[in-house]
């Protein structure tokens, strides 16, 4: 068993982490810390042991036993592992900026203290859970670790056997999920397993912990690709979408034209050159919203990040700038379904988000809004109609105001209603796409059906009519 001075020396260096000190207030590694202080001690509290290490396998056990992945290494391992590259602070944050060769040799020296008390801390799961067990289960009274005539290995099979004290936390397995691995996902893991790999994390790791961050992203930007910005009791924040939606825009069908302007002015944006805020503005169900989601899947591997902002916190968007205008990605405000009735005033915010706030728009964030309105306020024919009695005296200043707000748009692309024939053509592709076996003057006479009986001719309506038979045929 490994000497209780070994678990007192990895707590003490990792309670005096420089860098990535952040790490130890994490509920989880925090509750392990616990385990290995308990170790420790020259005189083991058995009663204080075996709480902390219940509370660990709890906080591990849902950590693990909800992972959406495959786990590298184990359980305490991959836990650890992620929340080291998903760390935000100093060294993150400017490698993410500007790369390894930026750094103050001061703060490398830092980080390698940090990373190779982390690295003993990483290794030490399965020697934690034998030396604790072995006190758990020593008589009462004894002040050895194992009983006597007796050896570690015989004493964890015997009482594991029938009732250990504390399950094994090496034994925790993750979900098992279908589908294909995300490009963030499997950048990840094998960022993970050099780790693993390597026997000095303050050396090797320390460059390949760089690079990571400086390509992929810091803290949440290197994790999610996709995020939404929510206001609760502590203020705003932006949350992480673990699974955006998975459409990519060769799963749409029609409106080329008018998606390749988007597409056109986001590849400017990416490569730095001007680009312009977009306005997609048309009939429901014609791909508008799907356009700009799709922009993820596409350029999520080259920087491009997805902030969905609800309309009611459009006053946020100077605590969110102040958030993404120091990060190297590229960042796209996903407004949907954006629309004002008369008596809402946050288009006003809106206003200042697009131009005419006194800070100047980052190179780095471009807003995208999808509406069914052209002019996205609502007008009234009072408002077009002077009223001498009790009327507003400047009707046509607050006419110009509403209709500015669209104009404040670099870029509006405009897509129609298809009529019978483009609807025919989108779900005739759609069909031949997942493979359905009918007659065209049957998938023809159906589909004029179902657009008659549901939402109209558009393309989602396309979708959902070949889903429906996709289903039925199935």
């Amino acid at each position: 068993m490994i000497n209780p001075i070994v678990f007192q020396q990895v707590y003490q260096r990792n309670s005096e982490l420089l860098i990535y000190q952040d790490l130890t207030r994490d509920g989880v590694i925090a509750a392990f810390l616990e385990v290995c202080r308990q170790l420790g001690n020259p005189e083991v509290n058995r009663q204080a042991l075996a709480a902390a290490c219940r509370h660990f396998f709890k906080l591990l056990a849902s950590a693990t036993e909800l992972y959406r992945g495959t786990l590298t290494g184990d359980p305490w391992q991959n836990y650890l592992l992620d929340r080291l590259i998903e760390a935000e602070n100093t060294f993150t944050i400017k490698a993410g900026e500007q790369g390894w060769n930026s750094m103050g040799a001061a703060l490398k020296d830092a980080v390698r203290q940090d990373l190779r008390a982390l690295q003993a801390l990483a290794g030490l799961a399965p020697a934690a859970y034998t030396a604790a067990l072995s006190y758990l289960v020593a008589p009462s009274g004894s002040n050895t670790a194992f009983p006597a005539g007796d050896t570690p290995g015989a004493l964890s099979n015997k009482d594991t056997a029938n009732s250990s004290p504390i399950p094994d936390w090496a034994g925790l397995r993750p979900l098992e999920l279908p589908g294909p691995v995300r490009p963030v996902e499997a950048a990840r893991r094998q960022l993970k397993e050099k780790l693993l790999a390597i026997p000095d994390w303050g050396a090797e790791g320390l460059e390949l912990l760089a690079d990571y961050y400086h390509t992929h992203g810091a803290g949440i930007f290197g994790a999610c690709w996709a995020f939404r910005w929510e206001r609760g009791p502590a203020g705003g924040r932006l949350e992480c979408i673990d699974h955006p939606d998975p459409i990519t825009l060769a799963d749409l069908v029609g409106y080329e034209a008018e998606r390749q302007e988007v597409i056109h002015n986001t590849e400017k944006f990416l490569r730095g050159l001007p680009a312009v805020n977009i306005l997609l503005y048309g009939a429901r169900g014609t791909g508008k919203s799907s356009t700009v989601k799709a922009l993820l899947h596409a350029y999520g591997s080259r920087g491009l990040r997805l902030i969905e902002l609800p309309k009611k916190y459009l006053g946020d968007y100077q605590e969110i700038l102040k958030i993404l205008i120091p990060r190297p990605q590229k960042f796209i405000i996903f407004i949907d379904d954006l629309s004002f009735e008369e008596d809402e005033v946050e288009y006003k915010e809106l206003k200042g988000l697009l131009e005419g706030s006194l800070q100047a728009r980052p190179a780095n964030v471009l807003v995208y809004a999808t509406s069914n309105r052209r002019h996205l306020v609502k007008e009234l024919f009072a408002d077009r109609t002077p009223n001498p009695a009790g009327g507003e005296v400047r009707l046509q200043d607050t006419v110009q105001e509403k209709l500015s707000l669209a104009e404040r748009f670099g870029l509006t692309v405009v897509f129609p209603s298809p009529d019978q024939e483009q609807y025919l053509a989108i779900v005739s592709e759609l069909a031949s796409r997942a493979g359905l076996a009918m007659e065209p003057a049957e998938l023809r006479r159906r589909a004029l059906q179902w657009a008659l009986y549901q939402n109209g001719t558009s393309g989602r309506t396309a979708r959902q009519f070949v889903d429906y038979l996709r289903g039925e045929q199935e």
